[in-house]
């Protein structure tokens, strides 16, 4: 077995630290997939990066592709061959681009017609050939922002500056972006030097000695082991934060963690303002006591070694405290208003100047918060302060303290409004109406907060749709994914059964009554409509596939007549539940049968008369349906599929003693009716037609 190893290293300028491990996989994935559509096979394969570079090292790549022995097809032997059996110039000339001669052909019959045949034994390009070519797999390499920095009009994260490609000791020549590939790489930009690699394998070891640790995870697991002892130090607690610690990783190549301080007194400053200037604008790791209360600490790490650290720690302490005296201004000034006025203030920003200001969608948001609480039956207590909620909801965002720092839009919304002497309720639901900030983010946990956050986001929907500023492909400028998701997943956490049809009727009323949209806006809604209620079935879609529902009931249940959300989802649940039962198949059948022979016909609109009922079956059909039509919880619920289990036989039996298209136009619209009734009912689960059984 051959033992080669490669080595590839891409030294670029430095890479924002967010985009490295990923970019690491990207090449990881794209050079296997080269040497695998190459027959180059190989043993395993090592990632490498840092802020600077780049680096796949693949061990046991064979010496070469394996030889193949071909058979190629050629033309049809008639066009092959004249009359007389010559050869013509199509298969001399297929021939001549084989390297074969006519005396190599031989024919093969397929689907009666014979073809000429070549065989051909094709000798495998050595590994080194194809490493040759890696530069077109490099140039395969995409990312969210791309650079050019030459003439020679290459794009890149970074621009290139040096190539390693080795094959064990041997450079491997290739050229990206006028950058040749050599054996030369650079250890750390301030202290270490250019490196000559002598063997593939050496790579990891010969940058350690220029202080460069190129294996990710071992710079993590140290970065860990040097905070862990500062903390131990100390004796204080410290919760590691997996995404700063990425991060963090990410910006060094030599780590050294060092301790600073700051002044006590700005910990009256709330928490999450410190954490924010902290962790988010410096990159640093906040510490608590045992209680958890924060300290007046934070342990940061250097891209460097411990010469000058006191130096270091100073400059990074004196960066940190003229955040937080910013902070501790914008805090003690934001503090000099009420609350009215932040709010009159709001109708001066723009919500979208298609749509109007956030004075305007916080009149939409109240509007809806009215319609939800009626239709969610809340108290009178809850009615009150989601009314209260509503009308100031968003007054921090021209506060100074969420102007400079963005990301506490909400939190310091519940902070002033305590400040300020809104209850808590109130508060609690100006933070919770941005919930969930992303895809899997918490959700409210307060009725009000959840109604609120509600409104809010299918305000956002309707408005943007409104303004036919409808999402499409990737482009989501507005995050309107992100809002009809958290609808989703916030009905789903209450248990809140909406019906989002006539959630929209109302609003409709409500903003054409009180002029909050122009009618320009309001027809295209209306206009727009189907296409809302679909794109909030997509995301109904997105919830159920991450719970693992198969794609046949979800179809099922979406093409329904039901425009409740969690009944939708309780639908796919109920049918999920049951589909491995022994008689699934036989009770889909029955019902479907009555489904298709619905969707087939002109249903005529006619009262069920009983005295046209020409046997037992048909009475008993009609009763137990009208039994079940009574039992049956349109609003979703597992009891359910009781009732679809009760019917199935009585179907069979009914189909079995009747014909549909009797002769008697009486009859036949008598029982066309029954069976359309049934199908309504069923169309409140769904189109059971889309149900996959075996």
């Amino acid at each position: 077995m051959a033992n080669n190893q490669f080595l590839f290293e891409l030294g670029i300028e430095e890479m924002p630290a967010k985009t490295i491990l990923k970019s690491e996989q990207q090449l990881v994935d794209l050079v296997t997939s080269y040497l695998n559509d190459e027959k180059i096979t190989f043993d395993d394969v090592k990632a490498f990066s840092t802020p600077r570079r780049l680096a796949v090292l693949i061990n046991g790549l064979a010496d070469k592709q394996p030889d193949l022995d071909l058979e190629v097809k050629g033309p049809a032997k008639k066009i092959a061959q004249d009359a007389d059996g010559n050869w013509t110039k199509a298969a001399e000339g297929f021939v001549k681009g084989q390297n074969a001669t006519v005396d190599d052909i031989i024919f093969k019959e397929i689907k009666g017609q014979e073809y000429v045949y070549v065989k051909k034994h094709e000798v495998g390009k050595s590994v080194v050939e194809v490493l040759n070519n890696l530069d077109q797999v490099i140039a395969k390499m995409n990312f969210s922002t791309m650079m050019r920095w030459d003439n020679s009009n290459y794009s890149f994260i970074r621009p290139i500056r040096w190539i390693v490609a080795l094959l064990n000791d041997e450079i491997v020549h290739l050229e990206i972006a006028g950058v040749k590939a050599d054996r030369i790489t650079y250890g750390h930009r301030f202290l270490g030097k250019s490196i000559e690699i002598n063997q593939a394998n050496d790579y990891e070891e010969q940058l350690l000695k220029e202080f460069v640790i190129v294996d990710y995870d071992k710079r993590k697991q140290l970065i860990k082991k040097q905070i862990q002892t500062l903390v131990n130090e100390h004796n204080w607690e410290i919760n590691f934060d997996s995404a700063l610690l990425e991060e963090v990783t990410n910006l060094v190549e030599w780590p050294t963690a060092f301790a600073g301080s700051f002044d006590e007194k700005y910990l009256k400053i709330p928490s999450e303002v410190l954490i924010t200037s902290m962790k988010d604008h410096q990159k640093f790791f906040y510490v608590t006591d045992k209680d958890g209360s924060l300290l007046p600490y934070f342990i940061s790490v250097r891209n460097g070694n411990d010469q000058y650290l006191d130096n270091v720690i100073s400059g990074n302490e004196k960066v940190l405290t003229a955040r937080l005296e910013d902070a501790m201004f914008f805090y003690e000034e934001d503090q000099k208003h009420d609350i009215d006025f932040y709010v009159n203030k709001l109708s001066g920003i723009t919500f979208h100047d298609k749509i109007g200001s956030l004075t305007e969608h916080m009149q939409r948001t109240s509007s809806l918060c009215k319609i939800l609480a009626e239709e969610l039956g809340l108290n009178e207590e809850q009615i009150t302060d989601l009314t209260r909620a509503s009308q100031i909801y968003k007054f921090d965002l021209v506060s100074e303290m969420v102007n400079e720092f963005a990301e506490l839009q909400g939190v310091m919304g519940e902070k002033y409004a305590l400040i300020f002497g809104e209850n808590e309720t109130v508060a609690k639901a100006i933070k919770e109406h941005y919930m969930p900030i992303s895809a899997n983010g918490a959700l409210p946990s307060s009725i009000v907060g959840g109604v609120l956050a509600i409104a809010d986001k299918l305000d956002s929907l309707l408005s943007f749709f409104a303004a036919n500023l409808i999402p499409s492909g990737s482009n989501d400028p507005y995050a309107l994914r992100r809002s009809a998701q958290g609808i989703v997943r916030i009905i789903q956490q209450f248990n809140w059964h909406i019906n989002l049809n006539d959630l929209i009727d109302q609003y409709l009323k409500q903003v054409q009554e009180n002029h909050l949209l122009s009618a320009e806006l309001i027809d295209q809604l209306i206009e727009n409509r189907n296409l809302l209620l679909q794109f909030i079935n997509e995301r109904i879609d997105k919830n159920l596939n991450a719970e693992h529902i198969s794609k046949d009931i979800i179809q099922t249940v979406i093409n329904s007549n039901q425009h409740d959300i969690l009944t939708i989802i309780m639908n796919a649940k109920m049918l999920s539940a049951h589909h491995d039962d022994s008689n699934f198949k036989e009770i889909v059948e029955s019902l479907t049968r009555v489904m298709r022979i619905v969707a087939k016909q002109e249903i005529p609109d006619v009262k069920i008369d009983s005295s046209l009922f020409e046997n037992e079956s048909e009475s008993q059909l009609f009763e137990t349906f009208n039994a079940i039509k009574d039992a049956f919880n349109v609003s979703g619920s597992m009891n359910n599929y009781e009732y679809l289990m009760e019917l199935a036989p009585i179907i069979n039996e009914y189909f079995e003693e009747n014909m549909i298209m009797a002769d008697n136009e009486a009859v036949k619209n008598n029982r066309l009716q029954q069976l359309s009734q049934i199908t309504n009912l069923l169309m409140t689960i769904g189109d059971l037609c889309n149900l996959v059984i075996k």
